[in-house]
């Protein structure tokens, strides 16, 4: 199988769906999907015709089992310095490619994520997940610290002791778990979950993407301000957002009492 067959796109409208495609496996991705993975990022950020980006695994089992076990074996005798630029240089890539987009991104967890495949769950905005599904990030149980940002992401999102909870303890968390902690936005049966997820991705795809993106980028540069700066940057936002099509459109709607017509400008 090609790494073009192991990973994929598909356009929905302005949504675009990446799909882990080794079922087999677990979803398991190997060094040269990375590349691809992050390729396909970089380029769906750009992309005129894309306002959402989805990423799901293929079949029921498995939304992401992590990184191929068998890549990790061939690295056992490589240096520590080599270990982490490997990290560095190739599997951070998708992580870093996700930092760099501020279009909407969602993860259809559509079964067990783990270890870095919960990682790539979490790097994504929203998190709508299988009723049947699982997350663990697993790698204390193989004496490992989280290698792809789950000691970033994973405090965001849950705090600081429910973090360390889950990252001592590698405990696998189904899914009301996950939702009464806030680590998934939205759990749906499997048979619903892509329609589910399609339909809202559809939604904030067809609304205002500049004020959509705009949003995101305030949310995440807030985290690191004080009160003071981010709201100096916000009046900077609102400001440039006034002038775009989409808001004089929304409030032409609303005087008018109909669903706005957003363009996207």
């Amino acid at each position: 199988m090609s790494t073009q067959d192991e990973i994929y796109v598909e356009r929905f409208g302005k949504v675009a769906v990446i799909t882990l495609n080794r079922p087999e496996q677990r979803n398991a991705f190997t060094p040269s999907m990375i590349a691809c993975w992050a390729e396909m990022l970089d380029e769906l950020g750009k992309d005129k015709d894309v306002n959402v980006i989805v990423t799901t695994g293929k079949g029921p089992k498995a939304f992401c089992s992590g990184a191929e076990l068998k890549g990790l074996e061939d690295t056992s005798n490589a240096s520590a310095l080599q270990r982490k630029n490997e990290l560095w240089e190739h599997i951070h890539k998708v992580a870093l490619a996700m930092d760099r987009i501020d279009k909407p991104t969602i993860a259809a967890v559509n079964g067990v994520a783990v270890g870095a495949g919960m990682d790539m769950a979490l790097m994504n905005d929203l998190r709508f997940m299988s009723s049947s599904a699982k997350l663990s990030e697993g790698y204390v149980k193989i004496g490992l610290v989280p290698g792809d940002g789950g000691a970033y992401f994973l405090p965001r999102l849950v705090g600081t002791a429910k973090a360390l909870e889950l990252l001592w303890s590698g405990d696998f968390i189904d899914t009301q778990t996950a939702l009464s902690i806030g680590l998934v936005n939205r759990v749906y049966d499997p048979e619903n979950l892509m329609d589910e997820t399609l339909e809202f991705a559809s939604r904030l795809a067809n609304g205002p993407s500049v004020a959509i993106r705009m949003i995101k980028r305030a949310v995440y540069q807030a985290r690191q301000m004080d009160v003071k700066t981010a709201l100096d940057l916000i009046s900077s936002h609102f400001s440039i957002i006034r002038e775009t099509n989409d808001h004089k459109e929304g409030i032409r709607a609303m005087i008018e009492k109909r669903r706005p017509n957003f363009q996207g400008n």
